[in-house]
């Protein structure tokens, strides 16, 4: 008799899973954007000679809350890939989850060096740490999201209907992004607008990464699936760039605000017209489908 209970299925444990690495990612962009990381005293476990900081908001205490969200998040993805490999699961579901975990202990020992050793280790406390960090998590995220997507290609048949919410995702997360980017001067770029930027850039992320992975699995036809997956694949590849860009990880020149916002702008056009291509394919009737005695389309 399993205790696990009926509604807890390995797709929304992997959902779950990758949903609460997004706040991590954006929890420690904040974490770093407060000057928060270089508190604690660069202790480890302890925080200023404390288990538990003083629970007020301050520099100690945020330290700490990533410090144990990043915890249970770590043990999620290891609970991740050990269900992968006790249950029926195709190969490439697997090798997502089991590959997130086997770079963890980088994302670990890079984010441990930040905090805690940085003074004594020549550019521990550089951009080029902070980029590497920054990279292992998108990476790790990446994972979790394709391990989300492969069990539910598992479960589910793909319709343009799906097609439609990822890429209506995408388009929103990108709309967020755009608006909290320091690529355009509408808000300060402060410590809490960092956070959500990520959180939106990375709900998008998803969102088109799922458009990427379901098309070719989608009941649509083969030049809508072609194009779709085409154009939400470079607008990914734009939105990563633009992630990259949000943080200190280059001088922000002139220049790279410019690549900042023609990154941001390619992302989203491609976004809007993968959309568009699914809605206009859905609304079409295929050729095919159009001579006698042929079968009524899908789409």
């Amino acid at each position: 008799m399993s205790l696990r209970p009926a509604w807890l299925t390995f797709r929304r444990y992997a959902a779950a899973t990758t949903a609460v690495t997004l706040t991590l990612v954006s929890l420690g962009v904040y974490t770093a954007a407060t000057g928060s990381g270089l508190a604690c005293q660069a202790q480890w476990p302890l925080c200023s000679d404390q288990l538990i900081p003083a629970l007020t908001i301050n520099p100690d205490f945020i330290e700490w809350f990533h410090r144990v969200w990043a915890m249970g998040t770590g043990f999620a993805i290891i609970g991740l890939a050990a269900w992968s490999w006790l249950g029926d699961r195709e190969r490439r579901v697997r090798l997502a989850a089991t590959a997130a975990v086997a770079i963890l202990p980088l994302q670990i020992t890079v984010g441990a060096v930040t905090v805690t050793v940085g003074g004594l280790v020549p550019g521990g406390y550089t951009v080029s740490t902070h980029a590497a960090h920054l990279l292992v998590a998108l990476t790790i995220f990446t994972l979790l999201g394709l391990a989300t997507l492969w069990a539910f290609l598992d479960e589910r048949a793909v319709t343009a209907a799906h097609l439609r919410r990822a890429l209506g995702l995408g388009v929103g997360g990108l709309l967020v992004t755009a608006l909290l980017s320091r690529a355009v001067p509408l808000l300060t770029y402060s410590p809490g607008a960092q956070g959500w930027f990520y959180a939106a850039g990375l709900l998008a992320h998803i969102g088109l990464l799922s458009a990427v992975v379901l098309t070719p699995h989608a009941a649509v036809r083969e030049t809508v699936a072609r194009r779709t997956r085409g154009l939400a694949g470079a607008a990914l590849a734009l939105l990563f760039l633009t992630l990259l860009l949000g943080r200190d990880l280059v001088l922000y020149t002139a220049t790279w605000r410019l690549i900042n916002q023609v990154a941001l702008v390619g992302a989203l056009v491609g976004a809007v017209a993968a959309l568009l291509v699914v809605r206009r394919g859905a609304a079409t009737p295929d050729a095919a489908a159009s001579e006698p005695g042929a079968p009524a389309s899908d789409d």
